[in-house]
């Protein structure tokens, strides 16, 4: 599922130096969806190597894995992630939707005040 622009962009510091935002969280997702951390940084628009970086930086800060490798066969490997990463790209995305509901009302009226050009 690709997501639609948000309003708010939440970014979270887990624990100190473990930061998750709108693209890891969105590299998650595309791993979640297309199987393969490659498509999912070229759905993004991001290299393999920074998809690679960013998979390993999420593995290290959490203890154990967020996404695992899967052997190949008759069409190669490909990732997948672990209940740990499930979990944790649930969590972003709960506490993204907490987020949007508690500004909307803010938003609304900051937006009211705004020109258009």
């Amino acid at each position: 599922m690709r997501r639609s622009p948000r309003d708010i962009r939440l970014r979270v510091l887990v624990a100190a130096g473990a930061p998750i935002g709108p693209g890891k969280s969105d590299l998650l997702e595309g791993i979640k969806e297309l199987g393969s951390i490659a498509a999912a940084g070229r759905r993004m628009g991001m290299s393999y190597k920074r998809a690679w970086y960013l998979v390993e930086a999420l593995n290290g800060h959490f203890g154990r894995p967020l996404v695992e490798a899967v052997k190949g066969g008759r069409v190669g490997g490909g990732a997948r992630l672990t209940p740990l990463g499930e979990e944790v790209l649930g969590a972003y995305r709960e506490m993204e939707a907490l987020s949007e509901q508690a500004v909307a009302p803010v938003l609304r009226r900051l937006r009211r005040k705004v020109s258009s050009l």
